[in-house]
């Protein structure tokens, strides 16, 4: 085995020790735990890196590399598996945690013990949900992920983050419930958790054990669906966004896709068009949830005056968006669809952060002046210009502002409408294997652009209660540790315009890769075990 594969399990481990090594270190030393984490994050953006590179190059057959957890062969042992999709999912995890962790260092990180901690726990249960092969491990992550979220929602608790938290609490914890219902049912029916031992075996299987296979993954997919929003599974999302600290926020802006990933992984592998009676189970019932997801998130960002609670819907429309695309089952659409899903996901947390500075200058009878005059229809007749500079202050806020609203309404010329209309090229050039009709795909359009167009709607509306509406605005002061993450996070949205061929070119071979399962059975089932030298002398 060489180094190379041993960067499969770091993800995990350096978040895991770092975490342990933190928790007896007194509170008082901030600055040294901040130093252990900020050395976390930069080493899993160095790791991610390094994998997409090895996974993009042919590194390993396929692309694929396997790590067996004890050198137990699968499906007997845990495997974990790195390939194009989970080196980027890494890399976003990582960028968006440098991020959040600069952003607290000055104020959130201080305000519990153990931030730092369960903040490195919570990176841990992301990545390995990004790297396992194997049902049981994955609820595993997911139970590490959402006990670190638990606390970190609480951190720095008032009553409507208390409230909001015990909601989020109670319905992740039924979800859980049902998860772990749904790995009994599909082991007891199929005799393995080992998602390409699983998918090797479906199309061999008796007419009653797969029924219940489809009620087990049946039962998978609301838990997988609680976590991705998915209306009516979603009520609980905007309260939770508006109400947590914002690097917490920013975090739960990836954590929402964690659940689409999740269902992209296991049915693009499990039901395929190799698995005999049950390919394309389920492609329908996501496409038509998604795009009610869209509509359910497209009407709360409208109704919602709240930044908060408006970027909570916007991660709903996102994370619409991408079930809508898995379940119509065009490679190219995929594409398109991790191409918005990385974008949408860097521009509302990006956005979450920002809500804390442009509350700053808010003035509480700004919003109430500016719905009097809309309804009264009072002109605000404009003032000669005076050559006034605008703060450097005000112009980074207004400035982020937009490009956060171009890229969630998906408006030029940032990522958000390189992305839309990537999408509407693909459902305008249909592939033989979509699952989704001719009619649908108008369909599918015409809830992007209204989704879009609520967006901006919604945005403007804020901007202008915001920035116009408030009359003379004091300058905020603005630290570097707030203004640098939102920076990171605009800037690798204008780096994706930038590149976005060479980006397309990547997320195309991903694509093309998870709708090929039997690389995916060959790499796993066929990685032999590392041999024991002390047991060859023996012999």
């Amino acid at each position: 085995m060489g180094w190379t594969q041993h960067l499969i399990i770091a993800p995990v481990l350096i978040p895991l020790i770092c975490g342990a090594l933190q928790v007896p270190i007194k509170h008082t030393r901030h600055w040294f735990k901040f130093l252990l984490s900020l050395v976390s994050v930069l080493s899993l953006t160095a790791v991610a890196v390094t994998l997409v590179m090895l996974t993009d190059g042919e590194h390993w057959e396929h692309g694929i590399g396997v790590y067996l957890a004890a050198n137990w062969m699968a499906p007997f042992g845990i495997a974990l598996l790195a390939d194009r999709l989970s080196a980027m999912m890494l890399l976003v995890t990582a960028l968006l945690s440098t991020a959040a962790l600069l952003y607290s260092m000055l104020r959130w990180s201080r305000v519990g013990v153990h931030f730092q901690s369960l903040f490195q726990f919570l990176i841990m249960g992301l990545n390995g949900v990004f790297l396992t092969h194997d049902l049981f491990n994955l609820f595993v992550f997911f139970e590490v992920m959402l006990a670190a979220s638990y606390g970190l929602l609480l951190h720095g608790y008032n009553a409507s983050r208390l409230r909001s938290g015990m909601h989020y609490i109670a319905i992740n914890l039924v979800a859980s419930l049902l998860f772990l219902i749904g790995v009994a049912l599909i082991y007891a029916s199929s005799g393995t958790l080992n998602m390409a031992d699983l998918a090797s075996r479906i199309a061999g299987m008796s007419d009653t054990d797969l029924a219940l296979l489809k009620l087990a993954v049946t039962v998978l997919a609301v838990a997988f669906l609680v976590k991705s929003a998915m209306w009516p599974l979603g009520f609980w999302l905007p309260a939770a966004y508006a109400t947590a600290s914002p690097p917490v926020g920013a975090m739960l802006v990836l954590m929402t896709k964690v659940g689409a990933y999740a269902i992209l992984r296991v049915w693009l592998l499990v039901f395929s068009d190799g698995a005999g009676q049950a390919a394309g189970f389920g492609f329908d019932a996501l496409l038509w949830g998604g795009m009610a997801t869209i509509v359910y998130g497209a009407a709360g960002m409208l109704a919602s005056e709240s930044p908060g609670r408006m970027a909570g819907h916007g991660a709903i429309v996102s994370s619409g968006t991408l079930l809508a695309v898995i379940g119509y089952g065009q490679p190219s659409l995929v594409t398109a669809g991790l191409y918005y899903m990385v974008g949408s996901t860097l521009a509302v947390a990006a956005f979450i952060l920002l809500i804390e500075l442009i509350d700053r200058i808010r003035s509480p009878g700004a919003g109430v002046l500016a719905v009097t005059m809309e309804a009264f229809a009072i002109e605000d007749a404009p003032e000669p210009p005076v050559g006034v500079g605008i703060p450097a202050a005000l112009a980074f806020l207004g400035l982020s502002f937009a490009a956060c609203a171009l890229i969630i309404a998906g408006l030029p010329p940032l990522s958000g409408f390189v992305a839309k209309f990537s999408m509407f090229h693909a459902l305008l050039m249909p592939e033989p294997a979509a699952h989704g009709s001719g009619s649908l795909k108008w369909i599918l359009m015409a809830l992007i652009v209204v989704s879009g167009l609520a967006a901006i709607i919604s945005m403007l509306r804020f901007g202008v209660r915001t920035f116009w509406a408030s009359g003379d605005i004091a300058p905020p002061r603005l630290q570097a540790a707030e203004v640098v993450p939102i920076c990171m996070l605009i800037l690798a949205c204008v780096v994706m315009t930038l590149q976005a061929g060479p980006i397309f070119d990547y997320l195309r071979r991903t694509s093309d890769g998870i709708h090929q399962p039997a690389h995916y059975m060959q790499r796993v089932l066929g990685e032999p075990a590392v041999p024991n030298p002390s047991k060859e002398n023996a012999k």
